[in-house]
């Protein structure tokens, strides 16, 4: 019998995502998977993100890679056309 996922834990990403912030939103990311235990999720919410440069972007495959090693997932949610 498989068992129904966890709902997400949802993480709201800062209007730019970018140099200046992608050291507190890898931690504050990296806080959140750590709290969550094996196959857990974690939906980060793109909404309010209106630009997301080579850093951010960046910081995004790290989140995705430390949730990997760890049986987690991430999720990007409602991202912006650009």
């Amino acid at each position: 019998m498989r068992s129904t996922p966890s709902k997400p834990r949802p993480m709201m990403a800062p209007d730019v995502l970018g140099l200046d912030t992608r050291a507190a939103f890898r931690e504050a990311a990296v806080a959140l998977l750590e709290s969550l235990p094996e196959g857990g999720r974690l939906a980060i919410d793109l909404r309010a993100t209106h630009h997301v440069d080579s850093a951010g972007l960046g910081v995004l495959m790290l989140i995705q890679r430390r949730a990997a090693e760890r049986g987690q997932t991430v999720v990007l949610q409602q991202p912006q056309d650009e």
